[in-house]
């Protein structure tokens, strides 16, 4: 039970402190119908289906397999770092940042054993992890926050692109920049002559000394499924736009994988779901303290965009957007002050933890050196980025 326990606060840290903080509201003010309208229904509905056809597309092996056909033409050192921070650059953009790292972190390890460029893999690494968080935020549906902003403020998804797209391709340049002066074109031929099948099944074929990546994939990939697969996510855009209705684009996706693929259902994260619902409880019963909701909405609302960034510093930004997004209806700052404040801190993103446990888990005795590296680069990219949302807002 002990170990249960632990293992909760270890896995569901933001979980748990969500729901802690939402019972003492409770107790505050007792649940009512009020409680009904705290609820945001809409942002669920979105999120699951999303990570419904997510996992869909990760069970069927498709992003290794994306990520493969892309190696089979790289032919150099330089080449390679591209491909990789470029994965979970624009994968992030559809499938979220946390997705993009869990998916691709260890798929890039396990290559850069294989290629016997292991001396590169922590500064890959960080840059595939900003690379995850700076891509994600340039849509509606690159990460949990953005999907709830959007539902919350009703911007348009047109709007919502316009007003991240200057920092995702001044990102993008930086990240190009950083691979192109910190990797040699020195000629890699690790490759040549290897097909994307090839290289598939050598970098997730078991070894002794080295991390595989950690999927759970089915043993085929059917193209019927991709198609379907496709088709639910098309679903689920629609369902975004608000072109269908919510229940419809739900009850679609839930069908679908009821006969595809049940197992889907098992691997989704049903703790981030909850986590919402824990903080809307909790911010709906805080609006309704009003001395406790006009200090903290005055505060806020003194300069929404610096009190996302810092906010995020210490409880990352998806609490920060629940949060700030209770007090105030600013929404063009809390966008990008939840955005751009996924950087900074190992904590700012907690995206940024997946690429962490997996430096950890394959070199044990470098993670401070990771760490100086993570903050370097990620302190650069924010005041950057931050500069930049204060010189245009």
């Amino acid at each position: 039970m002990q170990h249960r326990v632990i293992g909760l606060l270890k896995n569901e840290t933001v979980l748990v402190v969500a729901a802690v903080i939402a019972l003492v509201s409770c107790i505050l003010i007792p649940p009512d119908r009020q409680y009904l309208g705290y609820i945001h229904v809409n942002t669920l509905t979105q999120l699951g289906s999303l990570m419904m056809v997510v996992c869909g597309f990760q069970r069927i092996g498709v992003f290794h397999a994306i990520g493969a056909g892309l190696l089979s033409r790289v032919r150099s050192v330089r080449g390679l770092a591209l491909v990789l921070v470029s994965l979970p650059f624009f994968s992030s953009m559809f499938i979220t940042n946390d997705v993009a790292l869990v998916t691709f972190v260890p798929f890039a390890i396990a290559v850069l054993i294989m290629a016997g460029l292991e001396n590169h893999a922590l500064l890959i690494v960080t840059l595939m992890t900003l690379g995850a968080n700076v891509g994600s935020m340039l849509t509606p549906i690159g990460n949990a926050h953005n999907l709830y902003l959007k539902a919350r403020s009703e911007m348009p998804t047109g709007e919502f692109l316009l007003l991240m797209a200057p920092y995702a391709l001044v990102a993008a340049l930086m990240l190009f920049l950083c691979c192109w002066f910190a990797f040699r074109n020195q000629h890699l031929n690790k490759f040549e002559g290897m097909d994307a099948q090839e290289i598939r099944r050598s970098i997730l074929a078991p070894r002794e000394e080295g991390i595989q990546p950690q999927v759970k994939e089915m043993q085929q990939s059917s193209g019927w499924r991709i198609a379907i697969y496709l088709l639910l996510f098309l679903v689920c855009l629609l369902g975004v736009a608000k072109l269908i209705p919510q229940w419809a684009m739900v009850l679609v996706v839930a069908l679908t994988f009821l006969i595809c693929d049940r197992r889907v259902f098992l691997h989704v994260d049903w703790g981030l779901l909850l986590t919402f619902v824990a903080f809307f409880i909790f911010i709906g019963n805080a609006r309704r303290i009003s001395q406790f909701y006009n200090l903290v909405s005055g505060l806020v609302n003194i300069h929404p965009l610096i009190t996302s960034v810092l906010c995020s510093q210490v409880i990352s930004n998806v609490p920060t957007a629940l949060l700030v997004s209770g007090f105030s209806t600013a929404w063009r700052p809390i966008i990008l002050g939840t955005n751009l404040g996924g950087l900074g801190t190992l904590v700012a993103s907690m995206a940024s933890l997946i690429s962490y446990k997996a430096v950890v888990k394959q070199y044990p005795g470098k993670k401070g050196y990771y760490l100086k590296i993570y903050t370097v680069f990620n302190l650069l990219f924010l005041v950057v980025l931050v500069g930049m949302a204060l010189l245009l807002e």
